[in-house]
């Protein structure tokens, strides 16, 4: 890649993993009966919805993160945390007229196995209960490898959990050590070896690039490594450096850090080893076996993009359970309380826990379809009226100059990224985002793009 492109384009920019970007949503929270409405407006659409739990304890803090996580040691929250969910829950399943269907379930964190197996078997028995379950439906879960045991696989399995995204990041002891992640490689190898025998059929590792201390020969040496274990899917992220946002961050300096066209050349090498061993890329910074589901689905044009990341199925309401957690019911988006005790205390009150949200416009809705094609089809299309609007063309306008550095051809109606503008999807996005340019940012808000 052009050094060049990368020093004009290599900026700080939103990751879209929602539009409006949530720095841009607006000041007022949505009220109680707003997003009720909304919700079930989304469920007369649709009975079909996601479900994501967030499961924020960590036993240990791993500098690096950048999720909303509560540090310690002692298991006695367990308990009275997955009750609140469940009662938070209950909330939903009163409101909405009949019973839903599940397409997806995904318990993120914090380490979803830092809670005992009894205790998520319990939590998930009592939510299964009040749903059924689509003809397709997918259920994964977030594992660290220090603390993830064959009886957590064993009983997520049994209740119909197939997929596993496994916290890798990198296999380098002096790397893990620098950002404090207590794992090694037989753990990683050893909870991958489980998920097989218990016949888990989507196996993910997380990885990162960017991280301290990382070199090529790292990359070269994880990839040497996924080449013998071989999950069905690879996440391979870049480090978002924002010690200002994440203060953990300090502990290693930013001389410690990969940068630029040095980072780039990290995610490209780490890029051609993997589709040297077969898998595609898919989207941004994820990448699957052609057998695999979001391969297929990225194929026949249904992939889908949302808060938990890249996903075959679409469903216009995602139910979003537990602090800081943000559900979406496409035209609007609720976050709740980020402090367990805020979440607890609103749930005990009988009330959703919303912190902050957004109602979308009808500019919002036609923006974030246009950025969601682009990160998940590599274009989009504008041909018909209904994909029109006024805040579109006056991003088209600022398009050209990407498409005289070839990362976009513009044709009649239509953009299409190159090979060339892959690594700049969110540059491009940004060009589209008429929030972001009716008030740009003041002082630093967001990563870098590489």
């Amino acid at each position: 890649m052009q050094s060049q492109l990368l020093d004009k384009y290599n900026v700080p920019a939103p990751r879209y993993t929602s539009y409006p970007t949530v720095p841009y949503w607006q000041e007022e929270a949505p009220t109680q009966e707003s997003w009720r409405g909304r919700v079930l407006t989304a469920f007369s659409q649709c009975q079909e919805v996601s479900l994501y739990i967030h499961l924020p304890y960590c036993e240990q803090l791993c500098t690096y993160c950048g999720c909303n996580k509560r540090i310690t040691r002692n298991h006695q929250v367990e308990e009275p945390y997955l009750q609140t969910v469940l009662q938070e829950w209950k909330m939903y399943s009163a409101l909405l007229p009949q019973r839903p269907v599940v397409r997806e379930i995904h318990l993120g964190g914090g380490t979803p196995t830092f809670f005992q197996p009894a205790n998520l078997a319990h939590f998930l028995q009592e939510l299964l209960a009040d749903v059924d379950l689509a003809d397709e439906y997918e259920m994964g879960f977030e594992a660290h490898p220090f603390s993830t045991t064959y009886d957590h696989l064993a009983v997520l399995r049994e209740l119909g959990f197939r997929r596993i995204s496994i916290g890798v990041q990198d296999f380098a002891p002096e790397i893990l050590q620098i950002i404090n992640r207590q794992q090694t490689e037989e753990q990683v190898a050893q909870v991958t070896q489980w998920a097989r025998d218990l016949g888990y059929t989507s196996i993910n590792y997380d990885l990162i690039f960017g991280l301290p201390l990382q070199t090529a020969e790292h990359i070269r040496t994880t990839m040497d490594k996924l080449a013998v274990l071989k999950p069905e899917r690879i996440a391979f992220y870049s480090y978002a450096h924002v010690p200002w946002v994440k203060p953990s961050q300090r502990a290693y300096s930013e001389a410690d850090l990969p940068q630029g066209a040095e980072k780039r050349a990290l995610y490209e090498l780490g890029r051609d080893l993997l589709q040297e061993m077969g898998y595609v890329e898919i989207g941004m910074d994820h990448f699957a076996l052609p057998t695999d589901a979001l391969a297929l689905a990225m194929k026949a044009g249904t992939l889908h993009r949302n808060f938990m990341g890249y996903t075959p199925y679409y469903s216009r309401l995602s139910i979003a359970l537990g602090a800081s957690s943000i559900s979406d019911s496409w035209d609007a988006y609720i976050q709740n309380e980020k402090k367990i005790e805020d979440y607890t205390a609103a749930v005990e009150a009988g009330r959703f826990p919303i912190s902050k949200g957004h109602l979308l416009t009808d500019e919002d809705q036609l923006l974030r379809q246009h950025i969601l094609d682009i990160m998940c089809r590599f274009g989009t299309e504008w041909q018909t009226e209904d994909r029109q609007c006024a805040a579109l063309y006056e991003g088209l306008d600022r398009l050209p100059e990407l498409e005289h550095d070839g990362l976009l051809h513009l044709l009649p109606g239509q953009l299409q990224v190159t090979e060339m503008g892959r690594p700049f999807l969110r540059n491009i996005c940004m060009a589209l985002d008429a929030r972001y340019w009716r008030k740009q940012p003041e002082g630093m808000l967001f990563s870098q793009t590489v």
